[in-house]
């Protein structure tokens, strides 16, 4: 299963003889180059245990991979920032490895955080959810998730661009932020690559932050039960939905967040989860109502045709398809408004406390009040034209905290999403996981939940769809562009929803039919980088 960003992910090979086959010159034995647009870390992590090339090596490649598309040529504006000391931890970490051997899969090997999950300020990025209010504050430590991605040996590349404040600031088009401007999908220029965790390799989500990109660039998304990894240190929306995307090395429980604790131990491997012969014997239901009607979701009828092919190829993988398999809920869920009231309160209150942790912000903006008259006074960095709406920000500035209102309305929530929608249609048709087409209202049960979703690829819009605007500097749909397809379950269902969608990326392969426009692939390969 491949989680990787476009050519940005983790990625490496070795000095080269021929395209296809090289011969290390300490080992004398001949290596599969894996390319960089695909390599996997299992891929990198053999590389490096046979010494074919360092961890050093891997960090100027993603480097130069990265100065390639990201502010020139394709432009997709994916990345904020490099991370000034990713030599140097690199180069301790292969001399680490080289005396005492590798702590995990993951060391050495290079990873994207998105902008709104702290990184300390002496290691030389910041964290600022893509706005200026934030650029140059110190945060009072590492968030709980990129603690452990350090201690497995990770080295944190870069900082991703994301929708500003995690796509809760107002009307503005997914993928933009001040700081990073427009960032834009690679597989069709100037395609929407939906948001909010638009650039990101690891990706903090509320509601589809993580299904809707995966879903429009080709990738597999995993959106986890609330509680399954920390959100300390994140830059937060609502602690009722926030969460961030899973591996089983950033699982676990955290002291700093409290609903971390109400886990089931122990944390699976979720590498066992892989097995191709998953959907034999499952029971899927599609939840047809509403979710399925292109009058509610606004999606384009390629989407809805493309996913009946997916229900028969999980036929022919041994599953018995319950279809449908309502949601009582469905039609409430598509007008209910308490989403939008539950995030607005958590959102003030939440992020007024990320703003008093600080240890120190040079904007002086220490509330959200101060954060909106920010933006009004600096109007050339965070309200250019076409990008100055506020609505999110006022509108929750105007909430008045934890009142009855608001607890009727988190209740309902649950309601909807859990007790009368997601568990209501999985008990009353014995099934083990519901399916989704991605795109539309698929993510909204799950979000208001707090269960997770998994997305893998599954198709892309025909070349003859009519493209649209989606932004002042966005299309969406367009030519190329990819569809995902979602498998949704149960709290910490994740385990059996891996497997799934694994047997059935793996029996489709979808991912490899279309590569990214020319342009936006990086032409960088460990052979250009090695002995630099």
């Amino acid at each position: 299963m491949k989680t990787l960003k476009l050519g940005f992910a983790l990625c490496t090979v070795l000095r080269c003889i021929n395209p296809c086959f090289c011969v290390s010159a300490t080992f004398k034995r001949t290596t599969v180059l894996p390319d960089l647009y695909e390599a996997s870390v299992t891929e990198l992590q053999e590389g490096l245990e046979a010494g074919a090339f360092s961890s050093v090596d891997l960090v100027k490649a993603y480097f130069a991979r990265i100065e390639e598309v990201n502010l020139q040529g394709a432009t997709l504006r994916a990345v904020l920032e490099m991370n000034p000391s990713a030599l140097e931890q690199a180069a301790a970490l292969d001399a680490e490895r080289n005396a005492t051997g590798a702590r995990s899969p993951l060391h050495g090997i290079p990873v994207l955080v998105k902008d709104n999950i702290a990184t300390v300020a002496s290691e030389g990025m910041n964290t600022t959810a893509g706005s200026f209010s934030l650029l140059k504050s110190i945060v009072p430590q590492d968030a709980g998730v990129v603690k452990r991605l350090r201690a497995a040996g990770a080295i944190i590349l870069g900082k991703a661009n994301l929708s500003e404040w995690a796509h809760f600031r107002g009307n503005i088009a997914s993928g933009w932020s001040g700081r990073g401007g427009q960032s834009t999908n690679a597989y069709f220029p100037n395609a929407d690559p939906c948001g909010s965790s638009s650039g990101s390799a690891i990706a903090a989500s509320i509601d589809g932050s993580i299904t809707c990109p995966a879903n429009q660039n080709n990738l597999v998304g995993i959106k986890p039960t609330v509680g399954l990894t920390s959100r300390a240190g994140v830059i937060p929306i609502s602690e009722h939905q926030d969460t961030v995307a899973v591996l089983s090395i950033i699982a676990g429980m955290d002291p700093n967040d409290n609903f971390t604790l109400a886990q089931p131990t122990p944390v699976p491997d979720f590498t066992l989860a892989l097995n191709k012969s998953a959907l034999s014997g499952a029971r899927i239901g599609v939840p047809r109502r509403v979710f399925l009607n292109d009058s509610i979701t606004g999606n384009d009828p390629f989407v809805n045709q493309v996913f009946e092919e997916a229900i028969q190829t999980m036929k022919d993988l041994g599953a018995t398809v319950v279809d449908p398999a309502d949601l009582p809920s469905a039609d409430e869920i598509a007008v209910s408004n308490n989403e939008t009231l539950v995030t607005e309160v958590d959102f003030k209150i939440q992020l007024n406390a990320y703003f008093a942790a600080l240890l120190e912000n040079p904007s002086d903006v220490r509330t959200l009040a101060d954060l909106i008259a920010f933006d009004n006074a600096n109007l050339a960095l965070e309200e250019p034209t076409n990008f100055t709406d506020q609505s999110e920000l006022i509108e929750s500035e105007s909430t008045n905290g934890f009142n009855s209102t608001y607890f009727q309305a988190l209740a309902f929530d649950k309601e909807l999403g859990a007790t009368r929608g997601i568990d209501a249609a999985l008990q009353a048709h014995n099934l083990d996981a519901l399916i989704l087409p991605a795109p539309g209202f698929t993510t909204v049960p799950a979000a208001i939940a707090g269960y997770p979703i998994v997305t893998v690829p599954l198709s892309f819009y025909p070349d003859n769809v009519t493209i649209q605007s989606a932004g002042p500097l966005t299309v969406y749909p367009a030519p190329g562009v990819p569809i995902g397809l979602s498998f949704l379950g149960t709290a910490f269902s994740e385990f059996d929803l891996v497997g799934f969608a694994f047997a059935y990326e793996q029996q489709t392969k979808t991912r490899l039919a279309r590569l990214a426009f020319p342009a936006a692939i990086p032409k960088t390969q460990l052979k250009d980088v090695i002995g630099q």
